[in-house]
Order: C-alpha cells, then sequence, then structure tokens
C-alpha cells in the first residue's frame, strides 16, 4: 500500500516525465519492463531504475509470471492517489505522448511475450 500519503509524495513520483507516462501505461494493466522499455524508447536501465522508484513508494508492485516480472500500479489506492490517478488519465488526453505511447503499447501487445496474441492480463 502507498504508506504514509499525501500529496507532495504523490507529487514526487509523479513529477517526472519518464515516470508519469510510466504510471499513465500501468494504468491499463500490469506490464513487463520490455513493453514499458519499447514503448517509452529508454534504455531498460532507467526504466528500471523509475519503476524501483515507484516500488520503493508503494506506487507499484511486481508479480512473477514464469521468467516474466509483471509491474502494476498498487491495488490498494488511497482516494488522495486516486483522485491523482483519475486527473492523470483525464489530462492525458491533452498531451499527444500518451495517445503515442497507448498506440504504440497496443501494437507490442498483440506481438511481443508475454502477451503475444492476448489481452493484458489484469
Amino acid at each position: 500500500m502507498f504508506s504514509g500519503v499525501n500529496l507532495v509524495r504523490i507529487h514526487e513520483c509523479l513529477c517526472h516525465r519518464t515516470r508519469l507516462r510510466l504510471v499513465h501505461l500501468l494504468l491499463q494493466g500490469p506490464l513487463c519492463v520490455c513493453h514499458l522499455q519499447d514503448v517509452i524508447g529508454e534504455p531498460q536501465a532507467k526504466v528500471s531504475r523509475h519503476l524501483a522508484y515507484l516500488r520503493r513508494h508503494g506506487m507499484v508492485t511486481t508479480e512473477r509470471r514464469g521468467k516474466w516480472v509483471l509491474y502494476r500500479l498498487t491495488e490498494k489506492r488511497p482516494p488522495l492517489l486516486e483522485a491523482n490517478l483519475a486527473c492523470l488519465q483525464d489530462c492525458a488526453g491533452e498531451e499527444a505522448i500518451f495517445g503515442r505511447d497507448l498506440r504504440k503499447l497496443g501494437q507490442l501487445v498483440n506481438t511481443k511475450p508475454p502477451y503475444r496474441g492476448s489481452v493484458i492480463p489484469v
């Protein structure tokens, strides 16, 4: 759970462009680093570093499925975090980069393991 939640802590997690894009993608469902890396277009080390930051602050969790490690937004979210995530979803339509990320994700999900030919697992 997102412990010690307050507005400053939430915004510290969301204040970096890469983390904001990662959180927006994870709102779609759990994803592996390889998908996030391909969509964001950043090196694996950078994506992993930002995911580790979000995990340390309780915003994401991991789940192992075979050789894949899937990242997802924490399931138990305080109302303040839910409100900020809803705002992100509402505002994402204003920025072209978020739309491009979602289109790219849709293409990857159908071609790259572990989701090839299936929907993102919930």
